[in-house]
């Protein structure tokens, strides 16, 4: 579906998306950085257009000028708005972006980019609060709330939703790629809430930029992948295919890393919330790195689980699940 030159062109739409808000922390454009650098598809250069983007030389009317059909715009289009709402229904600056994307890919607001944006606002609705100001991941906590807690109903909690995230990168659908993200702060979410903790969007996005795994750069990630194929390295360096065998290349390759991303932040979140939020910056991104490479060893003994979970999933049941996760 995607040409050489397509693919370009919706990887820059990307990289605009993820940078809309004008907010993103140089966590978020680091991990932007690590992915382009991963991709290596034939025809382009990631890394290249990275640059062009953030240097004001690739702008988003120039990218959707070069897309070849309207299958491929409305794509692109569904991709974009994916990136927008990883935490939630975009912001003002969003909606200009989104606004001036649709022009420029000339897309009708009643044609099929709506039924998209409903989608996308099925989603976003699904993921804890917003708060009027946000905790930042990093302030002196409160003292811990002395509530019993079931560590062994959380590590269940943990894996089952590793599985789920996995699963859900099998699937085609643009969609199922948008519910990623929402799994995982939904986690979080759950996490902190048993350990006496009510958590908001802005303290579980700060949470997990501060591990090193920003949403936005996750969203362009997974829709990279579906877009590029291929994955070197990503967020999870550039040892990650060779440390999961043949198996786990190809569309797998993306289960795999999403699996592992969510195994470490679930179990980052036990740890962080277990101790009263009494964790260094550097030591959260030490443990989060060495839980990763524990998420990347156990996709081997739950591939099969995986696999079989996709197999039930259907576009309707991905945002049940996610509802209900």
């Amino acid at each position: 579906m995607f040409s050489p030159t397509d693919q370009r062109a919706v990887y820059a739409i990307l990289i605009h998306a993820a940078l809309a808000d004008g907010a993103k922390s140089d966590t978020e454009r680091a991990a932007l950085k690590r992915i382009t650098e991963g991709f290596s598809p034939e025809g382009f250069n990631p890394w290249t257009v990275y640059q062009e983007v953030l240097g004001g030389r690739l702008s988003v009317e120039a990218a959707a000028a070069g897309l070849s059909s309207e299958p491929v715009r409305l794509m692109a289009y569904e991709m974009a708005l994916g990136v927008c709402d990883t935490d939630g229904p975009p912001d003002e600056r969003e909606k200009t972006f989104l606004a001036g994307l649709r022009r420029a890919l000339g897309l009708d607001s009643a044609s099929a980019a709506t039924r998209a944006e409903s989608e996308a606002s099925t989603v976003a609705a699904t993921l804890p609060p917003a708060a009027s100001a946000a905790i930042p991941a990093m302030a002196t906590p409160a003292a811990p709330k002395l509530v019993p807690v079931d560590i062994a109903g959380l590590e269940k909690s943990i894996l089952n939703h590793a599985i789920l995230a996995g699963a859900l990168e099998l699937l085609p659908q643009s969609m199922a790629t948008m519910a990623v993200v929402p799994v995982q702060m939904k986690l979080v979410y759950g996490v902190g809430k048993a350990h006496g903790y009510t958590l908001d969007r802005g303290h579980i996005r700060d949470f997990l930029a501060t591990a090193g795994a920003g949403l936005a750069a996750q969203a362009v990630e997974g829709y990279a992948r579906k877009l590029l194929g291929g994955l070197v390295g990503g967020m999870l360096g550039k040892g990650m295919v060779g440390g999961l065998g043949k198996a786990a290349v190809g569309a797998g390759t993306g289960a795999a890393i999403t699996f592992a991303a969510t195994y470490a932040i679930g179990q980052l979140a036990l740890r962080y919330y277990a101790g009263g939020r009494r964790m260094e910056t550097a030591v959260i991104k030490d443990t989060y790195a060495k839980l990763l490479a524990d998420g990347r060893r156990l996709f081997g003994l739950h591939q099969g689980e995986v696999e079989r979970r996709a197999a039930t999933l259907s576009p309707s049941e991905v945002i049940n699940l996610v509802r209900s996760s």
